[in-house]
């Protein structure tokens, strides 16, 4: 009650319409990046114990970066915040749903512009200072096959990387003129698989913008009103790590 409570305060909101799950599950299926270590999961021990009583564990061991997951803003910004120093209330906040998904339809390679967030605000109203903003390019609908998720299935190949992601203008240009507070995408990357400057990736890593990859189920998000809940692992120095990222409606 007191981890509800305190979401609520942070999000200046109250819980209403119910939660959305916006996390793909960690599994043997879980994409990871062509060069990344993928997920695996170890038993250790499932069944029943010679004192007569369950017990399961497992050991797990991943790259930092694949499935649902927070890019820190370190992984991209020296001197910016690692995974466990980034402020409680830079993981939640007021969700705004940018959608590009009839532009990704047609080209693979599609990037969100400042163009593209100017005709959202037009139709929708000025992004508010403080807001998640995330960007719906309904990619995960093809989670979780690899080749169309990410243009190849070949191990280590990111020649032949293909999805949306954001433009680094339209970047910058959240960070400086909307103070966004954090950005997702429901693509491998925040910047389109083809990128080999990774702009956006830089240019929100500079402001300390966290960043959430490999989001799922944002087609259940209104455009303005719910509340983003991004909570990753908190490692230690880390670049990033896995996040269990929800949505509570209005």
């Amino acid at each position: 009650m007191k981890a509800l409570l305190f979401l609520v305060f942070l999000s200046g909101t109250a819980v209403a319409g119910g939660m959305v799950d916006l996390t793909h599950p960690f599994d043997q299926q879980t994409i990871y990046w062509p060069t990344a270590r993928p997920f695996t999961l170890s038993p250790v021990a499932h069944g029943v114990t010679t004192g007569g009583w369950w017990y399961a564990a497992n050991d797990f061991c991943a790259a930092e970066h694949g499935g649902t997951h927070l890019d820190a803003p370190i992984h991209f910004a020296e001197g910016r915040w690692t995974a466990d120093q980034i402020p409680l209330d830079r993981l939640v906040g007021p969700a705004v749903v940018v959608d590009v998904a009839a532009k990704a339809a047609r080209d693979a390679d599609a990037l969100l512009t400042r163009a593209d967030v100017e005709a959202a605000e037009r139709a929708s109203g000025r992004i508010p200072d403080e807001a998640v903003v995330l960007v719906r390019t309904g990619w995960s609908a093809r989670w979780p096959d690899k080749k169309r998720y990410l243009g190849t299935d070949a191990p280590g190949d990111t020649a032949h990387l293909h999805f949306p992601g954001v433009d680094g203008d339209a970047a910058a240009w959240l960070t400086t003129t909307r103070h966004i507070r954090a950005v997702g995408i429901d693509t491998a990357s925040i910047d389109r698989g083809a990128s080999t400057d990774f702009r956006a990736h830089r240019a929100f890593a500079n402001a300390n913008v966290p960043i959430f990859e490999n989001l799922d189920g944002l087609d259940g998000l209104p455009g303005r009103g719910a509340t983003f809940v991004g909570l990753p692992m908190k490692i230690g120095g880390g670049s990033g790590g896995p996040l269990r990222a929800i949505a509570l409606l209005p």
